[in-house]
């Protein structure tokens, strides 16, 4: 099990058809919503983040990790190295419609602070945060933020992870919609 964040080079998005164990991320934050027929839950891990989502008999969920983290590989739809920027649809039985969007920005530090700043500001009310203390080689440590936009029908998921040493940050935006 991986506790310490990985180099930015490292990671990748997947999605899976099923809900993987919790035991297999060091997890930092947690949070589940249930809206209508379908329930979400967002978890901020050390690498990244895994969101599960399940309706009706179809539970989806997306992993953003190291690639050397051990993961199962059976009823895995997707996985992409995160590099550049990337979407992706997939459609689902039953109707339903799962959709990303990714991309990995380079940032400079002090765009790092400012984002560091802002998110711990208005993070706390609007969504899901976690700072990671300093890794010791910089000053300052990362951040990971995710929130989600429901709706009856479907739901919004932007996260939004910092990785100050390699002057990186990774933005993804998620959506599941129901059929109707």
């Amino acid at each position: 099990m991986i506790t310490a964040r990985p180099k930015v080079a490292e990671l990748v998005f997947q999605l899976y058809s099923r809900s993987l164990h919790p035991e297999l991320f060091v997890i930092h934050q947690s949070r589940t919503i249930k809206r209508g027929d379908y329930e979400l839950q967002m978890d901020i891990t050390s690498a990244g983040h895994v969101i599960t989502w399940r309706y009706d008999a179809v539970t989806l969920s997306e992993v953003c990790t190291s690639a050397h983290h051990p993961l199962p590989q059976r009823r895995r739809l997707m996985n992409y190295q995160l590099k550049g920027k990337r979407r992706d649809l997939v459609d689902c039985r039953g109707g339903i419609v799962y959709q990303s969007d990714f991309q990995l920005e380079e940032i400079s530090s002090e765009w790092a602070s400012i984002c560091k700043f802002e998110l711990a500001q208005n993070g706390p009310k609007q969504g899901l945060i976690h700072q990671f203390d300093s890794s010791g080689r910089i000053k300052m440590g990362a951040v990971s933020y995710m929130n989600a936009e429901t709706r009856s029908k479907s739901v919004m998921i932007q996260a939004f992870h910092t990785f100050p040493e390699d002057n990186a940050m990774v933005k993804t935006e998620t959506v599941f919609k129901m059929p109707g």
